[in-house]
Parts: C-alpha cells; sequence; structure tokens
C-alpha cells in the first residue's frame, strides 16, 4: 500500500462512515448485558423492513459509561441510548429514521417521548445527548478517539480516521532521530505506572549498538478494577500496531510482541484480526510502505501471573521460563529479551504515539500539566454510579472525576479513592481538590498506577481494605525475593490480627517497621509497592487502626 491508495480509502470509507448508522457497542461489559442480542436484533429489524439502503448497523469499541449498558448511538447525530435491550429495535430504528430525515421532521426535543405516545409497549429507550452528560463533559479523548465510533474488525474504519497516516509520515518524512525528539518534546511519560519519560526510553535503546532489538507492549493488566488496557485492545487495536511500528522505526527495531493476560480473549482475537489484516495491507511484515523498513509483530498470552506486569518478568515469560523478575541494572534498554536492547511500554503508551507524530509534540505538550502532559485513560469502578472509562487532561481535579463524572456513590457520600492498585494508595475525600498528575498523587501515598481508580464509600472499612489488598499482593509474590515472599505474609497476618481486634498497640508499630523493610529491600516493584495501601491507610485512616486496637479499647473503658 502506498500514499496515494491510503487517501482512496480514507475518502471512500469516510463517506460510508458519515452515512446514518446504527452502533452497537459489542465489547467488554456491554457484552455481559446482552449486547450482541440487541444486534442481532436490530439488523434482524433492518432486514424485515428492507432498510439496509436507509440505515446500517455497526459494531464498535467501548463507548466508556459501562454501567448504563447495553448502549446504542445514532450516528451522525450522536444520540446515545442506554439499558437498551433486544425488543426496543423497533423503536430504536424509528428514532433513527427520524433524526435522519429532513430538519422539519426530526425529533428535537423528546424522541422518547413522541415514541412512547405511538408504542408505550415495549417502552422505549432513553436518549441523551454524550456533551451534555457530566460523564462526557470533561473528557478529551486522544487514546479513546476512536472507541466507540468504528469496527476495531475492520482495518479500513481504522483508515478511515487517519489510522497508519502518522506512520507512513515517520517513514517517509522523518529519521528516526526526528521521530524520538518528537516524542521527547511532547513530554509523554510512561502510562504503565512508573511514568518514567518515554523519549529517554527510546533514546537509550536507538544508541545501543546495531544488532537485533526488540519492542514489547506490555498489555498485562492485572490490578482490580482496572480495564483500560482491554478496553483500548478490544476497541482499537490497529492504535497500538501503528505506535509500535513508529517506536520499531525510532529504535531500530525488527520484531515486537504484545503480551496480553490470556483473561483477556476478545483483546487476544481483535489483536489477531488487526495483525492479519496489517499484513495484508503490508501496514506490517517486510517492506511497511514499500519502504526498507521490516516489522513484525506477535502476540504472547500470559496465564495470569500479576508479577509478569514487571518488565523483567514479562520478558522472562516471553522467553518461555517461568516470570520471575531479575535485578536491575542492567535495564531491558540495554539487555532485554534473549540479552538483546528492548523497548517496552504499556498499551495507552503506543496508543498515544500515533497523534503525536500525526499532529506534533507541541500540540500534545500543550494538554495537561507542567510535569505531566497529555491525557490519562482511567476506570472508574467500586462505589459509584458512573462506572466506566473516561479519559481526561492531566491535571484534572480528582473531585471532578469522582463527584462530577462519576456521579459519587449511589447512596451517602464517598469516603476515599483509591489509585494505582496493589501498587497505589486510598486518597480520602477531604484530599480530593488534588490535582492528578504524577507529582501530586505521589505526594498523597498513592501513584498514577496503570489508570485504575476503586471509589469507596463511608462503609468501607479502610483496615479490611488494605488487608484485601496485602492478600493479593500476598498470593502474587513470586516468591524469588523473602522480604516481598515473608514479609507480605506476615503485613498480611498483621492486619488479619488488627481487623480481628486481637491486636495491641505495638503490632501497629510491627506493620509500619515492617512495611518500611519490604518496601526497600524487595526485588522488584511488586514488594517495594505492595505497602503503599497500608501506609496510606495509615495516613489517612489511622483512627480506623486504633479503634481495633486492644489496649486503646481497654483505656478508653477506664474510668476518670
Amino acid at each position: 500500500m502506498d500514499l496515494n491508495e491510503l487517501q482512496t480509502l480514507t475518502k471512500q470509507e469516510k463517506k460510508i462512515l458519515d452515512t446514518p448508522c446504527i452502533c452497537c457497542c459489542t465489547v467488554g461489559g456491554c457484552l455481559s448485558t446482552n449486547a450482541l442480542e440487541v444486534k442481532k436484533q436490530l439488523e434482524s429489524e433492518i432486514a424485515t423492513q428492507n432498510l439496509k439502503d436507509q440505515l446500517s448497523i455497526r459494531g464498535v469499541g467501548c463507548m466508556g459509561l459501562c454501567s448504563q449498558g447495553p448502549l446504542v448511538r445514532l450516528d451522525p447525530e450522536g444520540i446515545l441510548y442506554d439499558h437498551v435491550t433486544p425488543d426496543q429495535a423497533p423503536q430504536l430504528i424509528q428514532a433513527a429514521l427520524h433524526a435522519t430525515s429532513p430538519p422539519h421532521s426530526k425529533l428535537k426535543t423528546s424522541p422518547t417521548k413522541t415514541l412512547r405516545e405511538q408504542n408505550s409497549k415495549p417502552k422505549a429507550p432513553s436518549p441523551y445527548q454524550p456533551q451534555h452528560h457530566p460523564f462526557f463533559t470533561h473528557q478529551r479523548p486522544i487514546v479513546l478517539e476512536n472507541s466507540g465510533r468504528i469496527n476495531p474488525e475492520k482495518i479500513k474504519e481504522y483508515i478511515a480516521n487517519r489510522g497508519y497516516f502518522a506512520l507512513y509520515r515517520a517513514l517517509y518524512e522523518m529519521t528516526p532521530g526526528e521521530v524520538i525528539d518528537q516524542i521527547t518534546q511532547s513530554g509523554l511519560r510512561g502510562r504503565g505506572g512508573g511514568g518514567y519519560p518515554t523519549g529517554l526510553k527510546w533514546s537509550t535503546v536507538a544508541k545501543m549498538p546495531t544488532g537485533q532489538k526488540y519492542v514489547i507492549c506490555n498489555g498485562d493488566e492485572g490490578d482490580p478494577g482496572a480495564f483500560m488496557d482491554r478496553s483500548v485492545l478490544e476497541s482499537d487495536p490497529h492504535r497500538v500496531l501503528e505506535g509500535m511500528a513508529i517506536s520499531a522505526y525510532a529504535v531500530g527495531a525488527n520484531q515486537g510482541y504484545i503480551y496480553v493476560r490470556g483473561e483477556y480473549p476478545l483483546a487476544i482475537s481483535h489483536l489477531q484480526t488487526a495483525i492479519r489484516q496489517a499484513r495484508q495491507k503490508g501496514l506490517l511484515g517486510s517492506q511497511i510502505f514499500e519502504s526498507p523498513f521490516d516489522f513484525r509483530v506477535d502476540i504472547r498470552i500470559g496465564a495470569g501471573a500479576f508479577v509478569c506486569g514487571e518488565e523483567t518478568a514479562l520478558m522472562a515469560s516471553i522467553e518461555g521460563k517461568r516470570g520471575l523478575p531479575r535485578p536491575r541494572p542492567p535495564y531491558p534498554a540495554e539487555s532485554g529479551l534473549w540479552g538483546c536492547p528492548t523497548l517496552i511500554n504499556n498499551v495507552e503508551t503506543f496508543a498515544n504515539v500515533a497523534p503525536i507524530i500525526r499532529k506534533g509534540a507541541d500540540w500534545f505538550a500543550g494538554i495537561g500539566t507542567e510535569n505531566s502532559k497529555g491525557t490519562k485513560v482511567f476506570s472508574l469502578a467500586g462505589k459509584i454510579k458512573n462506572t466506566g472509562l473516561i479519559e481526561v487532561p492531566m491535571g484534572t481535579p480528582l473531585r471532578q472525576i469522582v463527584e462530577q463524572m462519576g456521579g459519587g456513590v449511589p447512596d451517602g457520600a464517598v469516603k476515599a479513592v483509591q489509585t494505582g492498585g496493589p501498587s497505589g494508595g486510598c486518597i480520602p475525600a477531604d484530599a480530593f481538590d488534588t490535582l492528578v498528575d504524577y507529582e501530586s498523587l505521589k505526594a498523597l501515598g498513592s501513584i498514577m498506577g496503570s489508570g485504575g481508580m476503586i471509589v469507596m464509600d463511608q462503609s468501607t472499612n479502610m483496615v479490611d481494605v488494605a488487608r484485601f489488598f496485602m492478600e493479593f499482593c500476598m498470593d502474587e509474590s513470586c516468591g524469588k525475593c523473602i522480604p516481598c515472599r515473608a514479609g507480605t505474609v506476615q503485613l498480611y497476618q498483621l492486619l488479619t490480627k488488627i481487623s480481628e481486634g486481637k491486636a495491641q498497640q505495638g503490632d501497629l508499630a510491627q506493620l509500619e517497621d515492617l512495611c518500611d523493610v519490604v518496601k526497600h529491600t524487595s526485588l522488584c516493584g511488586l514488594g517495594q509497592s505492595a505497602p503503599n495501601p497500608v501506609l496510606s491507610t495509615l495516613r489517612f485512616f489511622k483512627d480506623e487502626y486504633l479503634a481495633l486496637m486492644q489496649d486503646v479499647v481497654s483505656d478508653r473503658q477506664k474510668p476518670p
């Protein structure tokens, strides 16, 4: 494929995408709420009414508001319907026909009311404009710009939205060094948790001697309550492949691997389809865009070990070994997969690459804060009304995310939010004015992590929360180093003793000392960050620990 073919295909497919269509979310959460049956019924109804020339049905990726699924959207108007059921197909089709007819017959204010007047059974779905819903108001989609808008299994629809144009530009208009400069100047930092400058990592790999080099996409998303990477891979796999190809050109690699959790079968299926289509179009494999650049991508499926999210353990798993971390240095950029220089970034990091190359570093750097550029994708879960996937500029206040976009808890008030999964910390409600960026969250004893946010209400026992995450880390420890293997067990036992009301204040001091030991002596990030939930709950909710201490309780019962 050359540039002319790419441009021609874009024009052809753009016309198709701009025609009247009913888009059905067919990934992730919506699948669990009978979305496929909704899509099948819509297709059947259109065939029955012989409306194929007027209206089409498109299966698309995640639309974000997962708690309200199945979700259906009428395009190009962008009217979104939630909690759709198969028996509402006739009403939806009528609404779509009204919306795409001449302006005077549009259902301007309340399509639902009109439909209900015409036919009260079955009940018509409720429509709303996404731009007016608080969940969507403050979002700025970059990584998610195609999610919910294109069919992830059709490469033509990705190309119609300027897909692979950034790769062409990199290959024909930029040197590898210029690509790295753009990524560096954009300020993009790793979205997997650590926030390491992406351009610096790329330049380190590029400076290694010429020879075999690898690019790895870390899709081993294991944090409880996190589903960002899964949604991106399910909804827009070509975006990740394009980012990997651009990075491979920049650092001089010709082989890439995507490491995906085995618990993500739909993401794996969509990736396999995307890789096959990209090879057929000459966008992966040999002589990409008829240039001298070769890049092959293969998938490796993880068996579910949380520790394989750590880059050195992940590489060991790809090599066919047990997923155990190793000491660093040397870092993967110098000696990684099979001893060769290796670039590892996570799914979201690669998904930012193509937009940066296409629109320029200054555009991306103009979003976010001074030290945290661009946007961040978060999964909202837990005790919150609007569960789902959001993308907001860095520096967005935590309160805006949890209370406005998320809608707060269904009953009562928010108590805390956990960010960063087992490696993060619990942030109390009185600190929700904090801006969400790398430095601000670190100052609160938490981390950005991959982007999971678990909201808790006033009924949540914070000691039990710390105990839950410690049990997770204890079970997932690979056992290679003693501080993590034995320390997480002892921390869990102490937290259990406290939660059962059998501990004394001396146990609390021991808990804090043991957290310090595990944090500073463990081999890898799993053990080093395992104490974070404990330390953050001790910092902000220490009264809940003290209320369970035997000697404190007995002192309170003594007469004055």
